[in-house]
Formats: structure tokens, sequence, C-alpha cells
């Protein structure tokens, strides 16, 4: 796997990862035994709607001052920004 991965180890570094890959794989096969069970049946909850309808929470340019007041460049009451497309 080291090789696959392009991964430097020594060879007591692949003694120790030898033993644990086995550990993981034991533990991946204990797993395999519990799912091979036929007789569970998969339950599903039940399915709802997670959106919500949109609501206007705040009057319209009532941070607006505010955000004008902390930008670098304003041009009336819109902030001004450098061209950074160019028409042919």
């Amino acid at each position: 796997m080291a090789t696959l991965s392009r991964i430097r180890i020594s060879d007591e570094e692949a003694s120790s990862l030898t033993q644990d890959i086995e550990s993981v794989l034991e533990y991946v096969s204990e797993i395999n035994t519990i799912t091979a069970d036929t007789n569970l049946s998969k339950k599903v909850g039940p399915l709802y709607n997670v959106f919500r309808a949109d609501e206007v929470t705040n009057e319209g340019g009532e941070f607006t001052e505010a955000l004008l007041n902390e930008a670098p460049s304003v041009k009336g009451r819109h902030l001004q920004v450098k061209k950074i497309l160019q028409m042919d």
C-alpha cells in the first residue's frame, strides 16, 4: 500500500502497519456479519420538506448607510469597485 501511495516507510513501520491493517480488516469483517443478516428490515423515517418559505425579515435599505460607511469607495448610494472586465 505504501508503494501505491508513494509513501516511504521503514521495515519497522511496515510491520506495525501490517498489524494495524489486520485489526481493521478484522473489525470490518465483524460489521459484515452483522449487516449480512437478511431478517433485518430497513426503516425509513417520515419524509418532509426541509425548505421554508422566503420571508422578508428587514426593511429595504435598513443597512445601506452602515454598509456605505464601511466601503473604501462610494459613488452616490453605490459601492465603487475597480473595473475588471474589458468590453471588446
